[in-house]
């Protein structure tokens, strides 16, 4: 149910998760730690890999223009934003849905204003000035939790120098210690020899001092007993006196200029930021109840923080940093605990592809090549909650989401398909695109509109065509459904050679146009349909189907036109499909 009910609002778009939705990594930078290289910083380059990512199934493109690997160097925000602004422009007029990888403020503010929909802060809106930001606008956030960056400094304590020459503090000591000898002697009926070694310690007043065994205290008598605790308190007093005064405590060292590039120093170095594994366990993993404490309790805290400066619910997603400032220990500890994290409400992210914790469950040392591994790791992450997951290799975890996805998770959902023809018998190749439709695997047809006559559209000098809308449900993710759909055009006789005018006849035309929770951007797909809101031969085949089908679909974000200002206009209809 966690997967159905949680939905994450980006600017204009509102993500759903019937089910997972795929983070593309892309790193424009030279030194990331598992695909850095000089040729990340082309933009053309880094704009095409974007969309190839967006083509073979990923949801977000997340662009990063600065390294976090362990012992990275800092950037300074006018570098990254030089990076990563103009492939956050290209992505987003291609209708993706982009996020921009940033901790600094300025390059937030300039990639929204460039087309981001979500801002991924690695440092988890520890910035007032970035909550600031966020809380007036409409853009997604990732809450991450940075290890010991996240955490508050420790409280420092005052030291104490207690002055032992005060005449008065030695003479209030030597009157305590005195009555406490007398009622001692008094009370003793008989003195009770003791032995040298075992003189006793009392605490007087507080402070521990030292006391003579009664062996040694003549008679045991008031007196001699107030006599030795002042030639005590005396010899005390006269040391401190002549003790030369204690040297200030050492200053602090000066903090980091950059905590984060600290933090991930610390990381390359192997060091664990909860719990020391040097010391012998009894266990294979330490406590987990700590660890969850800090990064669950950082997570719901500044989530509620940024609910609390008035950033909508909705907008917030979490992740709990995998690699950032914790051991394998911790990030094993961390993923096991999914449920829980997916428990507070929030869309849950996996951002664990080809981290160092990943190579040491798997035993493969290159980055690069830990790729099945974090499959693994992320499909334990989705049985548990988890929404969103963040890969570098998004065409074979694409791959292995719809295998898996289409077993363990039937879910029919409704799109709808166009159908258009103009080349040859008209009505017969839209039946036949019908039946066949029909026999893609996981699909059936639910429903079909009438057959209806249009003018032609985009380009003037062709005969008029003959469209209709059917409205299927399926199982297969979009992409693949985009495939089946390409492949029934081609086997009724769709010329997609070079010679083929753009928009010109075609024997059969087949656009998905909507589907279920689904937003798509690239060049293969978009959706819904980037120019569903102004063709009259869609909508009105769709009035068959739904009531009010502008309606519906301004709803869903797409800008549908008025009637008169529609390409396409049908003209009438020729019979039932």
């Amino acid at each position: 149910m966690a997967h159905e009910t949680k939905t994450w609002r980006c600017g204009k778009y509102e993500l759903k998760f019937d089910r997972p939705r795929i983070m593309g990594v892309l790193n424009v930078t030279p030194d990331s730690f598992s695909d850095g290289d000089e040729g990340n910083l082309d933009v053309d380059a880094a704009v095409a890999r974007g969309v190839a990512m967006l083509d073979a199934g990923a949801d977000i493109i997340d662009v990063g223009g600065e390294s976090t690997r362990p012992g990275f160097t800092p950037v300074t925000p006018d570098e990254e934003a030089k990076r990563v602004l103009p492939v956050i422009r290209a992505l987003a007029q291609r209708g993706a849905i982009v996020s921009v990888d940033t901790r600094h403020v300025e390059v937030a503010k300039a990639a929204v204003r460039v087309g981001a929909s979500i801002i991924n802060d690695v440092t988890g809106f520890t910035d007032p000035k970035m909550v600031e930001f966020v809380k007036s606008g409409k853009c997604g956030v990732v809450i991450a939790h940075a290890g010991e960056l996240a955490e508050p400094a420790a409280r420092a304590h005052k030291e104490v120098q207690l002055d032992t020459s005060a005449a008065a503090f030695v003479a209030e000591k030597a009157r305590a210690a005195a009555a406490a000898a007398a009622a001692e002697a008094a009370a003793a009926a008989a003195p009770k020899k003791r032995s040298r070694a075992a003189g006793a310690m009392r605490l007087v007043g507080g402070l521990v001092q030292p006391q003579l065994p009664f062996a040694d205290i003549p008679n045991g008598s008031a007196a001699a007993a107030e006599k030795e605790a002042a030639k005590e308190q005396d010899a005390a007093s006269t040391e401190a006196s002549a003790a030369p005064e204690a040297a200030p405590a050492p200053a602090p060292e000066a903090a980091q200029n950059d905590q984060l590039a600290a933090l991930m120093a610390r990381a390359a170095r192997h060091e664990e930021a909860y719990v020391s594994t040097s010391q012998l366990r009894r266990f294979t993993l330490p406590d987990s109840a700590p660890i969850m404490r800090r990064v669950m309790g950082f997570l719901s805290d500044q989530a509620r923080a940024l609910v609390h400066a008035g950033v909508a619910r909705e907008r917030i997603c979490i992740d709990p940093g995998a690699g950032f400032g914790k051991g394998t220990n911790e990030d094993i500890i961390i993923q096991r605990e999914t449920a829980k994290m997916a428990s507070l409400g929030y869309p849950l992210m996996c951002a664990v592809s080809r981290k160092r914790f990943v190579g040491a469950v798997s035993g493969v040392t290159e980055a690069a090549d830990r790729d099945a591994a974090t499959f693994g790791v992320c499909l334990g992450a989705i049985q548990n909650g988890a929404n969103v997951v963040r890969v570098h290799d998004v065409a074979g975890f694409a791959q292995f989401l719809n295998g898996y996805w289409a077993v363990a998770r039937p879910q029919p959902r409704r799109a709808f398909v166009a159908l258009g023809s103009n080349l040859g018998r008209r009505m017969d190749n839209i039946r036949a695109a019908k039946d066949l439709i029909a026999e893609i695997p996981l699909t059936c047809v639910s429903n079909c509109s009438r057959i209806y006559e249009s003018e032609p559209a985009y380009e003037e000098r062709q005969e008029p065509f003959a469209n209709a809308v059917i409205e299927i449900r399926t199982e297969l993710a979009p992409l693949v459904l985009l495939d089946e759909l390409m492949k029934i055009e081609d086997a009724l006789g769709r010329n997609r050679t070079k010679s083929a005018r753009p928009n010109g006849p075609r024997t059969l035309d087949c656009d998905l146009l909507w589907m279920d929770g689904e937003v798509h951007g690239g060049d293969k797909l978009r959706l819904p349909h980037p120019k569903l809101g102004e063709r009259d031969f869609v909508l009105i085949p769709l009035e068959d189907l739904m009531h009010d089908p502008a309606r519906f679909f301004r709803y869903e974000g797409v800008d549908v036109k008025e009637p008169e200002d529609r390409v396409g206009h049908v003209t009438g209809e020729l019979g039932v499909l």
